[in-house]
């Protein structure tokens, strides 16, 4: 393993009767092998295909490597087209991997497309992107696993549209790449017909599962990234994640803590990481932990309204906006940092004789700095009896991300096994989804019009 992770201010020992006693761990040893075996005996089926991505065929890896690193090289924009974890895990990979400014370095030092990654259906946004985009150097990643997402088909028909008025029809299907089900959805019989370049996502695998999948790699290929170290590293955490030993096994580990601090009334889990090349991990996580463990009922059937709110904070920015609450707020959070112990740059503050202040920060680095403020937080969290633990990379790269990525996932399904529901489905989501079709008029979705237009908004009620 790459990664390091200190539960320590979890415990009783350190926060006191906020924290775990180390007997849970024995008292509930049933359960947490349950969850254990839950979770590795469905790994490859049904909805746990994601299990396998990182352990893809060579041959199919080779491929995609080559194909999407050959558009990399010629194009000057790529852009991606979906929405969910279509977008977030291809964006929290590229955030954490790329220059910081990576758009806005000169071509020369860039030595890869520029990404922009399109969430969104906002039309002043879709205006921006088309005012910045050469048509002629641009190429597009549409990504839409059901095939059949309103807000990416609604991209695509606008993109693919431009793109033939500018180059023609013929120029205009090299420039899409699409990532889909194979067989199955409106996107890929599109793509069939249209003769687009077709990456398939598995059944199995749900959008928010999905990034090292080619719904990530097409666009990590493009740019450039070493696709097979991250795969690396995602093998890693899935390595650790058959430890039948919880103390040797991070993600059923913290897994259990989080669940033990839902029942305790910590419904609240922030994500923090100390590093700006981290903060769309944040983002990730959010979507990955809210979609999979918000559930109304569980596999009994019985209502139980389970979940723990996600939340995104970033260090050092927001100890200067949310951390006043994290410290003397409800008890209802706990902290997750994500610490970074070796940044791919040192920057040493000046010791500049001439300024007469300042005399403690002259002559250390930013890096000494970010990582003393993290360790301050914690400690203030920890002296006011707040739940946290913290995640270390040793560096970020290709290998850490990966197994990152991995450990989110198998985390999040070892604490779906233990609430006792439905880890993979999004029912809520999929009701607003089935809305929108019957509000655009979509065939098939005349009862649910009816049903969407009974929902009066009184006039009483609106000022």
């Amino acid at each position: 393993m790459y990664l390091k992770f200190d539960y320590n201010n979890m415990m009783q020992e350190a926060i006191g009767k906020e924290g775990i006693l180390p007997k849970e761990f024995d008292k509930n040893a049933a359960m947490i092998e349950a969850a254990r075996k839950t979770v590795l005996d469905n790994r490859g089926k049904g909805w746990q295909e994601w299990c396998d991505l990182p352990f893809a065929p060579e041959s199919e890896i080779d491929e995609l490597i080559s194909y999407c690193g050959a558009i990399g090289k010629k194009a000057e924009s790529f852009v991606i087209l979906g929405i969910g974890g279509s977008a977030l895990g291809p964006l929290s990979v590229a955030s954490a991997l790329l220059h910081l400014h990576h758009n806005e370095l000169p071509k020369e030092k860039r030595n890869a497309p520029k990404l922009y990654v399109e969430d969104n259906v906002d039309p002043e946004r879709m205006a921006s992107l088309l005012d910045v985009l050469d048509l002629k150097t641009a190429y597009f990643n549409v990504i839409t696993k059901s095939g059949e997402t309103s807000e990416t088909l609604s991209q695509f028909l606008i993109l693919y549209s431009a793109l033939k008025k500018e180059l023609g029809e013929e120029e205009a299907k090299k420039h899409i790449i699409v990532t889909t089900t194979i067989g199955k959805g409106t996107l890929y019989n599109v793509a069939q017909a249209e003769g687009f370049k077709i990456y398939g996502v598995g059944k199995g695998v749900g959008g928010r599962f999905s990034v090292l999948s080619p719904v990530g790699l097409v666009a990590f290929a493009a740019l450039g990234l070493d696709v097979k170290a991250m795969l690396k590293g995602a093998a890693e955490a899935a390595k650790s994640a058959e430890e039948r030993d919880v103390k040797k096994n991070p993600a059923l580990l913290t897994a259990f803590l989080q669940v033990k601090a839902m029942e305790n009334g910590k419904n609240i889990s922030v994500l923090m990481p100390y590093a700006d090349s981290l903060k769309f991990m944040a983002d990730f996580y959010c979507q990955l932990w809210a979609e999979s463990l918000g559930k109304a009922e569980n596999l009994n059937g019985k209502t139980v309204h389970v979940g723990q709110t996600p939340a995104k904070a970033l260090g050092v920015t927001d100890q200067h906006s949310q951390v006043q609450l994290y410290t003397e707020g409800p008890f209802d959070k706990v902290v997750t940092f994500l610490a970074v112990e070796d940044f791919r740059t040192t920057v040493v503050i000046s010791d500049d004789k001439t300024v007469n202040a300042c005399d403690f920060l002259k002559g250390h680095t930013l890096n000494e700095l970010i990582n003393a403020e993290r360790k301050a937080t914690e400690f203030a969290l920890k002296k006011a009896n707040r739940m946290n633990f913290t995640i270390y990379l040793p560096s970020v790269n290709e290998k850490t991300v990966g197994e990152l990525l991995m450990y989110f996932m198998y985390q999040t399904a070892f604490a779906g096994a233990m609430l006792n529901i439905d880890t993979f489905n999004q029912p809520g989501v999929e009701e607003g989804k089935k809305a929108t079709f019957a509000m655009l008029g979509r065939s098939g979705y005349e009862a649910k019009l009816e049903e969407v237009n009974a929902a009066v908004h009184k006039k009483d009620y609106i000022i």
